[in-house]
């Protein structure tokens, strides 16, 4: 399989999809779990080709995709599911390999799991109670050993123990999913080892390790050095991308405001590990359109999985979503799934 066409203006793009962190009020979880779930639903309604769910951690947001994507599996009947991304520091490589391969199954074979590894997060207040016992390995052999297990090689001997026969492989084994695991990449450290490892690739709207300001251009350069080790691998993009076609006064107004308040940090890298974060793109989609087929990262991709906004209300979310769809997409070229 040659290199995917880039997507230009004369060019469509393929695939569309969004990514959300599932927002909920610690006090009382199970509508804000609800609404996601609804719009997963909206999104298969609406044509999108993938839902991506991203893991937030003692925060209220998704701990658990995969159990979203099993109640979302049953809920819908062809848009793909998918993790952006699962750090595997807070996960055993086994039990994980163990569920999703149960998701994939029970969903048809429509899982993207989506992975990273590096040091949790918070790591002094959450490791006593994470792993109070053990010495974990936060390497990239962290991943190999998952990829392992996902793609069915024996992890065990198998035999039988009285009337109990064990497996000498993770089951239930799912066929093909390891070829849809994704790496989410934000170096050229990590896109490259992507590419050696045969690993789709997501980008995002944070890099690491960025030299200069140029998010862009920081951005289609990655994604170039994964396509000359790895051209056939999938590529997917995942900026904030909220367009206003429909959306109210008072909506517009909140959605610039929430672009403004974070736009400082994209002016230059942040911190020891010089985090570079991609602005916003608010605006009608005819606007966003334009800034997209200038956008040296997006350039690179057949596929997308725009970002929802943090903390906005379930009716924003269905406005988004539905000008994304109806509106954005089809600027792009895309055509909804049937």
């Amino acid at each position: 399989m040659g290199c995917p066409v880039v997507p230009t203006s004369d060019v469509p793009l393929q695939k569309l999809g969004f990514l959300t962190i599932g927002v909920f009020d610690g006090d009382d979880p199970r509508p804000g779990m609800e609404a996601l779930l609804t719009q997963i639903q909206l999104g298969e309604e609406l044509g999108f080709d993938s839902a991506w769910l991203r893991h937030r951690h003692l925060q209220f947001g998704v701990s658990s995709p995969v159990a979203i994507m099993a109640a979302a599996s049953q809920r819908t009947s062809r848009i793909e599911l998918g993790t952006a991304v699962t750090p595997l520091a807070w996960e055993n490589p086994l039990r994980l390999a163990e569920d999703l391969a149960t998701v994939d199954l029970l969903s048809g074979g429509r899982i993207n799991p989506g992975v990273s590894v590096s040091q949790p997060m918070r790591w002094d207040d959450v490791k006593h109670a994470l792993y109070p016992d053990t010495v974990e390995d936060f390497t990239y052999e962290r991943v190999t050993r998952f990829l392992r297990m996902v793609g069915g090689e024996a992890v065990a001997t198998a035999g039988t123990q009285g009337i109990e026969v064990f497996s000498d492989r993770v089951q239930p084994h799912s066929p093909g999913l390891r070829d849809r695991v994704w790496y989410g990449a934000g170096s050229f450290r990590s896109a490259a080892w992507a590419a050696e490892q045969r690993l789709n690739l997501l980008t995002s709207s944070v890099l690491t390790g960025a030299e200069t300001a140029d998010f862009a251009g920081v951005q289609g350069a990655q994604i170039e050095a994964y396509r000359e080790v790895f051209p056939e691998g999938r590529v997917s993009q995942g900026l904030v991308v909220i367009p206003t076609d429909t959306a109210t006064a008072a909506q517009r107004e909140k959605y610039a405001d929430y672009a403004a308040a974070r736009l400082p940090r994209t002016r230059q890298p942040q911190g020891p590990g010089k985090l570079l974060f991609a602005p916003d793109i608010v605006g009608t989609s005819e606007q966003i359109a334009e800034q997209l087929h200038a956008h040296a990262g997006f350039q690179q991709v057949t596929e997308v999985a725009f970002a929802l906004p943090f903390s906005f209300d379930h009716e924003d979310y269905v406005q988004i979503l539905t000008d994304m769809a109806t509106h954005l997409g089809p600027a792009l070229g895309w055509s909804p799934a049937q």
